[in-house]
Formats: structure tokens, C-alpha cells, sequence
């Protein structure tokens, strides 16, 4: 089964959601604010267009200037989409770990301004 390209898989296929109590009102406010969500999205198209950049650095540019993906590379990537998290290579993991860690600092910074 594929996922729905226009819309995010947060837990893979088969997985268990966790138990999430209700935020503080204060917190879900903060995190939902406008700004944050900017900041956030920010964060993401940084992420997005150093991949970006990878992928075009990894393929071949044609006459037409339409990438070609090598078949190495395209397979590997296709393994990698049907992996669900858990089953991946540590060093697949760690790699999303890192993509995770861009964010960290906003959502830091952002919990501060809650005082209970």
C-alpha cells in the first residue's frame, strides 16, 4: 500500500499511535500561533531544498534539463520509502534523527514562553 502523496504519514503502516493527553491550552496556542508555524516551515523548506540539492547533485542533467535519477540510487530510495522507520538501518534512522534535530530548537525556545 502506498501512502497519500498530499498527505503525511506521521506512524507507518500497521503502527500503534501513542497516547497523547490534551495539551495545555497555553502550549497548543504557542505551538499552533501563526509565527511558530512560519518558523517551523522555514526550518522544513531548509531541509527540503538541501535534499533538494543532493538529489539534483546525484542525477544526470539532460538536453532538456529534465534530471535523470541513476537506477542505483532509485532503487535504494524506493527501499527506503517502503521501509517503515523501525525496520531501517540505524544509520537510516540516525539520518532522520538528524533531519528531526533542525527542529528541536524552535519547539525548545517555543515551550519556553509557557509558564504553568
Amino acid at each position: 500500500m502506498r501512502a497519500d502523496p498530499t498527505r503525511p504519514a506521521l506512524l507507518a503502516p500497521g503502527a500503534e499511535a501513542p497516547v497523547v493527553t490534551a495539551p495545555d491550552p497555553d502550549v497548543r496556542a504557542i505551538l499552533e500561533a501563526d509565527e511558530f508555524v512560519d518558523r517551523l516551515a522555514a526550518v522544513e523548506h531548509e531541509r527540503w531544498a538541501h535534499w533538494q540539492q543532493y538529489l539534483h547533485d546525484q542525477c544526470q542533467r539532460t538536453d532538456d534539463g529534465s534530471l535523470v535519477i541513476p537506477a542505483e540510487l532509485a532503487k535504494r530510495w524506493s527501499a527506503q520509502i517502503e521501509t517503515p522507520y523501525a525496520q531501517l538501518s540505524e544509520a537510516e534512522r540516525e539520518s532522520d534523527r538528524d533531519q528531526v534535530r533542525r527542529y528541536l530548537p524552535l519547539i525548545i525556545e517555543a515551550l519556553k514562553q509557557h509558564k504553568p
